[in-house]
């Protein structure tokens, strides 16, 4: 969806423009792109007629770069995209709880070993996001908050849960 939505709210790019707005967009933190994988994207969906071939430019000693621009076609799978995203609500497993369910042969300090440096990583990660929050781009609206925020409270969420784990480990003994 991030391709179609960047050529269609920006026009005609080629994959390093993509790649930079991945950047600085921070799609990380609200998207499964990941930059190196635009390249691919771009021509399975020049294949499927989602996006074309416009031009290409060559500036300079620079590589030759293919701009693409989205497609009619495209534009329909765009909003097909987006609908499908904002009626699906998708609660997935986390493998991490099938771990704990299947971890009674662990010892509990080897348990809690495990969850301090899962804890550690989701905390480097809300610091990361809360940096992204405190270091504001110039086009950021009221949407991007959103969506950055939404991130924070998630990972809040699962440092939360992890503590609580973390507390309960001892009764996690009583497995009967």
């Amino acid at each position: 969806m991030f391709v179609l939505a960047a050529l269609a709210k920006r026009g005609p790019m080629h994959g390093h423009q993509l790649r930079r707005d991945a950047r600085l967009d921070r799609a990380d933190l609200w998207s499964r792109v990941k930059p190196g994988s635009l390249y691919g994207a771009l021509h399975r969906m020049s294949d499927e007629g989602l996006i074309r071939p416009l031009r290409t430019e060559q500036p300079g000693a620079l590589p030759a770069r293919t701009v693409y621009e989205i497609t009619e076609e495209g534009l329909r799978e765009l909003r097909a995209l987006r609908d499908e995203a904002l009626t699906d609500v998708a609660i997935r497993p986390d493998p991490v709880d099938l771990a704990l369910a299947v971890s009674t042969d662990l010892d509990p300090e080897l348990l809690r070993g495990y969850l301090t440096d899962r804890i550690a990583t989701l905390r480097a990660h809300l610091v990361r996001i809360e940096h992204q929050l405190e270091r504001r781009w110039p086009d950021q609206g009221a949407v991007d908050d959103l969506v950055v925020d939404h991130a924070r409270m998630r990972i809040q969420a699962e440092i939360d849960w992890h503590e609580k784990v973390f507390a309960d480990v001892d009764k996690l003994d009583a497995r009967d």
